[in-house]
C-alpha cells in the first residue's frame, strides 16, 4: 500500500473526511478493536501537550499497538543537536507510524518527505492541527446531525490558532458560514479569508461577540496563546479580550453547542460548564475515537 500521511487537513478529500467521521462512530460503538496487534507507533512530542498526546496514545493502545516515543526532548539526542532529518530517519526504522507535534511550522511536512512510514501531524506551530479538526467535525456531526450548511462563530485568537485554520479549510467543503470574532491584532489571516471568497462562502468579521451569537449553530472558542507571542505586552493587551459567560447564552439556539480545543485559561467562565450547550469535555472524548479512525485508516486496516 502506498504511504499516506496526514499533515494538513487538505491531505484528505471531502469523501475521506466523511469516512473518518463514520469510522469514529464505529469505534465509539466498539472502542476495543485490536486491529494493530504487532504494530509499533512512535509518539514524538517536541512541544508540550496533554489532550492530543494522551488521546493519541489511548487510541494506539485501544487498537492494540505498542507505543514508543517521548514528550520531552531534553532526554533525547535532539538536546545534543541532532537534526530533525536524522531523528525521523532513525525512528522510522523502529516503528510503523510516527505521530509528531513540533513548534516549527512545516516540520511534519518535512518529516513526511524523508520518512518511509506514515506521518501524522499532531500540531505544528500556528499552522495546522488536522486531527483536532477531524474530531471537531465529528463533534459537529454528532451534535448537529450534519456537516452541511453549519453557521459557526469562531472567537478569540484567529491569527495564531492552528485549530481554527484547519477547521475553516475542512468546513469549506460543506458550505459553512463563518462569523470571525477577534481583536484586530488576532484577526483571521487574509489567505484564509481569500480562500473563502474564492469558494463563494460567506463570512463576517466582528470585534465583539454581540447578538450574532444567537444565530450560530456552533460557537468555537479559542484561548489567546501566550507561547505564540514574542511581544509580552501585546499578549497582556489581548489575553482577556473575550470571556464567554452563561448569561450570553440565554437567546442562543436550543441545539447550539460550544466547542473549545482546550486548554482554556479564562475565555470560558466556569459557570458555562453546567450549561447543556457546553460540549468541550465531550469533545475531548470524541478525540480518542477520531484518532483511532485516523490511525487505522492510514495504516490500511480500516477502509
Amino acid at each position: 500500500m502506498e504511504k499516506k500521511n496526514l499533515i494538513s487537513i487538505t491531505d484528505f478529500s471531502k469523501e475521506e473526511i466523511i469516512r473518518i467521521t463514520e469510522l469514529a462512530a464505529d469505534f465509539e460503538q466498539n472502542p476495543h478493536q485490536k486491529l494493530l496487534e504487532g504494530k509499533v507507533i512512535a509518539s514524538l512530542f517536541f512541544e508540550p501537550s496533554t489532550r492530543t498526546r494522551l488521546s493519541f496514545e489511548s487510541a494506539m493502545n485501544r487498537l492494540g499497538a505498542r507505543v514508543i516515543g517521548f514528550s520531552d526532548t531534553t532526554n533525547t539526542s535532539v538536546s545534543k543537536g541532532e537534526t530533525l532529518h536524522d531523528t525521523i530517519l532513525t525512528i522510522s526504522n523502529y516503528c510503523d507510524m510516527i505521530v509528531m507535534r513540533h513548534s516549527l511550522e512545516g516540520a511534519p511536512r518535512y518529516a513526511s518527505e524523508v520518512s518511509k512510514i506514515p506521518i501524522v501531524n499532531a500540531g505544528d506551530g500556528a499552522n495546522q492541527h488536522p486531527s483536532q479538526t477531524l474530531l471537531d467535525l465529528y463533534s459537529i456531526k454528532k451534535t448537529q446531525g450534519t456537516l452541511d450548511g453549519i453557521k459557526i462563530m469562531m472567537i478569540g485568537d484567529l491569527k495564531y490558532g492552528r485549530t481554527v485554520h484547519s477547521l475553516l479549510e475542512a468546513l469549506s467543503h460543506f458550505n459553512a458560514e463563518f462569523i470571525f470574532v477577534s481583536p484586530e491584532e488576532l484577526s483571521m489571516p487574509m489567505e484564509y479569508k481569500n480562500g473563502l471568497t474564492d469558494k463563494g462562502l460567506k463570512f463576517t468579521e466582528k470585534r465583539e461577540i454581540g447578538e450574532e451569537i444567537n444565530s450560530a449553530d456552533i460557537v468555537y472558542m479559542t484561548r489567546v496563546q501566550r507561547e505564540r507571542f514574542t511581544d509580552h505586552m501585546e499578549y497582556e493587551r489581548v489575553k482577556n479580550a473575550y470571556v464567554l459567560r452563561n448569561s450570553m447564552l440565554a437567546n442562543t439556539k436550543e441545539n447550539m453547542r460550544i466547542l473549545h480545543p482546550l486548554p482554556r485559561v479564562n475565555e470560558i467562565d466556569p459557570d458555562v460548564d453546567s450549561n447543556p450547550k457546553a460540549y468541550y469535555f465531550e469533545q475531548t472524548e470524541n478525540g480518542v475515537y477520531t484518532r483511532m479512525a485516523i490511525i487505522s485508516y492510514l495504516l490500511g486496516v480500516k477502509k
